[in-house]
C-alpha cells in the first residue's frame, strides 16, 4: 500500500482528530517527509486536510471524497477488497473482467460515475457523477443457478436495511429488486452470473448495485418518472455516500455465510412494496393485471389473476397499479 493510502487510512479512522506529522510518521514507520509528501498529495486530489502547527494533521469532517479508506471506516466485516474508481463503464462489466482474471469473492468495485450504467432487460441506468452510489460486489458462491434469485433478494434486504440505517426513513421493496423511498424508486440491482457447465452451479456472481442518493443538477430525465432519492435534496457532503456503502456491504454479507436459510426473509417481506395490492404483470412481452397475495420462501410471489386462478411467478417484472 502507497504511503498516502496508508496516512489516508489512518485521517479516515479519527477524522475530526489532529495528528502530528511525528506521529503518523512513527505509526506508519516512514519518515516526516514521507507524511508532508503524502499529505500534499491527498491535498492536490481533494481532501479538506487541515494542518495547524503544534497540533499536526487533521482530516475535515465533511469530505466527501468516496474512497476504500472512507468506505472502510463503516466496515464491519472482514476480508473485503474495496476498490474506488472516479468513471467507469459499468462496475459489473468492470468487475466481470477481474472475476475472469480470477478476482476473488469479495472483490468490491465502487465508482463516482458510470458513463453505461446498465439495468435489467438491457434497459440503460442513468448514473449521473456525484449525485449517486454505484457499487458491485464479486461472489463465488456454492449455489445451482436457479437460486441466483437469493442474491438479488439478499441485496434489496440490504440496501433497505442500510438506507434506514443511515437516514431513519423507512424503505420498501418492490418484487423482485427495485427500492422505493416515499412511492419513489430510488435503487436498482443487477445480478450477473457465470454458469459452470460441469456442476450446473454458479462459477462466480456479480451484484451490482445504483443507488440515487439526491436529485440530480437539472433532474431525473423526463422519461424516469419513477426516479427519487434518499435524500430530498444534497446533503451537507457527502459523507452519507460512504457510509451507505459500508452498510450494505455489512449487511449483505453478514446474510451472506447462511444464504440457504434465507435469514433476510423477514426483512425482505416486510417491506414489500405489492403484498395485498392490485399489480400489472409484465411477462414475455405481454401484461395482464393480478392481485400480490404472498411472497413464497422461494421468493416467487404468489397471485391472483384475473380469472380467479391462484399463480406464482418465479420471474418476469411487475408494477403496482395504484
Amino acid at each position: 500500500m502507497l504511503v498516502k493510502d496508508r496516512v489516508l487510512e489512518a485521517l479516515e479512522a479519527h477524522r475530526g482528530e489532529y495528528f502530528s506529522g511525528e506521529a503518523l510518521a512513527g505509526e506508519l514507520q516512514v519518515s516526516r517527509n514521507a507524511v508532508w509528501k503524502a499529505i500534499s498529495q491527498l491535498r492536490e486530489s481533494g481532501y479538506p486536510i487541515d494542518a495547524v502547527p503544534n497540533r499536526g494533521y487533521c482530516l475535515g469532517t465533511d469530505s466527501a471524497i468516496l474512497s476504500p479508506q472512507s468506505i472502510g471506516r463503516y466496515l464491519t466485516v472482514p476480508g473485503l477488497q474495496v476498490e474506488v474508481r472516479p468513471t467507469v463503464t459499468s462496475t459489473n462489466t468492470v468487475l466481470r473482467q477481474q472475476a475472469e482474471s480470477g478476482a476473488p469473492e469479495g472483490t468490491v468495485l465502487a465508482a463516482v460515475e458510470q458513463t453505461a450504467g446498465r439495468g435489467r432487460r438491457d434497459h440503460s441506468f442513468f448514473s449521473p457523477p456525484d449525485s449517486g452510489l454505484y457499487i458491485s460486489f464479486l461472489l463465488r458462491p456454492a449455489l445451482e443457478a436457479r437460486e441466483a434469485l437469493l442474491l438479488t433478494t439478499c441485496a434489496a434486504a440490504s440496501v433497505a436495511l442500510a438506507i434506514e440505517d443511515c437516514t431513519g426513513e423507512p424503505a420498501e421493496i418492490k418484487w423482485v429488486n427495485d427500492v422505493f423511498c416515499r412511492g419513489k424508486k430510488v435503487c436498482g440491482i443487477l445480478t450477473e452470473a457465470a454458469l459452470d457447465l460441469e456442476t450446473g452451479g454458479l462459477q462466480y456472481a456479480i451484484v451490482g448495485i445504483g443507488v440515487n442518493l439526491f436529485p440530480p443538477a437539472g433532474g431525473f430525465p423526463p422519461e424516469l418518472a419513477q426516479a427519487g432519492a434518499v435524500f430530498g435534496s444534497k446533503p451537507q457532503g457527502l459523507e452519507s455516500r460512504s457510509q451507505l456503502a459500508g452498510s450494505i456491504l455489512n449487511h449483505f454479507f453478514s446474510f451472506y455465510p447462511k444464504l440457504a436459510d434465507r435469514p433476510f426473509f423477514e426483512d425482505y417481506r416486510k417491506r414489500s412494496l405489492v403484498l395485498g395490492k392490485p399489480i400489472t404483470i409484465l411477462e414475455g412481452g405481454r401484461t395482464r393485471p393480478a392481485v400480490a397475495l404472498e411472497l413464497e420462501e422461494d421468493f416467487s410471489l404468489r397471485v391472483r389473476e384475473e380469472d380467479g386462478r391462484v399463480t406464482r411467478l418465479s420471474s418476469g417484472e411487475v408494477s403496482v397499479r395504484l
